[in-house]
């Protein structure tokens, strides 16, 4: 019996929907706000419970032979998850972290993430971490979603710096797959993993192929990093409730690419490339 956490979020509905087509028994953990609409009709057990206490982790675990766990680890959540884990004997766990604790930038939630991860890592559990990139696949992500809405509107779009830096998008069943692959392997045990798309595409790139897949030709206009980052720190002080910060400015010009060569081998990944991938997101909405 598996206790899955975020089972309600973009990324949990996947992991949730193949976990039970493989026949694994499990168990969600939930808020009392939570949609619990596609776990009822997937007809899966549920039990109410908050990370930040971890009184209700622990009576979740009971019974529980693993735990697989799809929130995040940037709210500080680690050590009642690992503690409760230790104490109700589940050692074997999956974690879902990101590739975002290698940036270059210091962010809070990058202390609290490689934090998480050391934790998990010096604890007696047979865990395995998966870092993904940027996730999308649907239109309930929260990145390559926005890009088709905006290109759906207008050919034309700013881009903020030189457009060259690389992104490896990772298309969300497939990062489904490979946490459950990971669960059912045990060469997967006391590892991490990064899981990324088919190959780095460059930001151009990722427009263009976007535009293709929408039937458009779309016009980048390219502002300097350095005047977008100066605009925005001006804007920052402005706007009362900034849509956009100058931070993402040096978050969008760094290098996201990754090798999933570690994926492939011990865990059978094969990730669809990122032309199929925005196709099938702009089909199915």
């Amino acid at each position: 019996m598996i206790l899955l956490t975020g089972a309600t979020g973009f990324l949990g509905e996947f992991v949730l929907e193949e976990l039970v087509q493989r026949g694994h028994e499990i168990t969600c953990l939930v808020r009392k706000t939570s949609n619990l609409d596609k776990i009822k009709r997937l007809n899966v057990s549920y039990v109410y419970g908050e990370l930040d206490d971890y009184e209700s982790i622990c009576v979740a675990l009971k019974g529980k032979n693993a735990l697989i766990n799809i929130a995040s680890l940037g709210f500080g959540h680690a050590p009642n998850i690992v503690s409760a884990c230790e104490k109700a004997g589940v050692k074997r766990s999956i974690f879902v972290s990101t590739t975002g604790i290698f940036t270059k930038l210091n962010p809070d939630s990058k202390g609290i993430r490689l934090a998480a991860e050391k934790l998990i890592k010096e604890s007696s559990l047979d865990y395995t971490i998966i870092r993904p990139t940027m996730i999308y696949g649907t239109s309930k992500d929260r990145n390559m979603w926005r890009l088709v809405k905006y290109l759906k509107r207008l050919p034309v779009l700013p881009v903020l710096g030189s457009g060259n830096y690389l992104q490896q998008p990772v298309y969300v069943k497939d990062l489904a797959n490979v946490i459950i692959n990971a669960y059912e392997k045990d060469i997967s045990i006391k590892k991490a993993y990064n899981v990324s798309g088919a190959a780095p595409l460059t930001y151009n790139e990722v427009v263009d192929v976007t535009g293709n897949a929408l039937g458009k030709k779309v016009v980048k206009v390219h502002i300097p990093m350095k005047l977008s980052y100066n605009l925005l720190k001006t804007y920052e002080k402005i706007a009362k409730k900034p849509k956009l910060k100058a931070e993402q400015v040096l978050r969008l010009n760094e290098n996201k690419d990754f090798s999933f060569e570690d994926a492939k081998k011990d865990l059978g990944y094969n990730p669809l490339s990122f032309e199929e991938g925005i196709k099938l997101e702009i089909e199915g909405n």
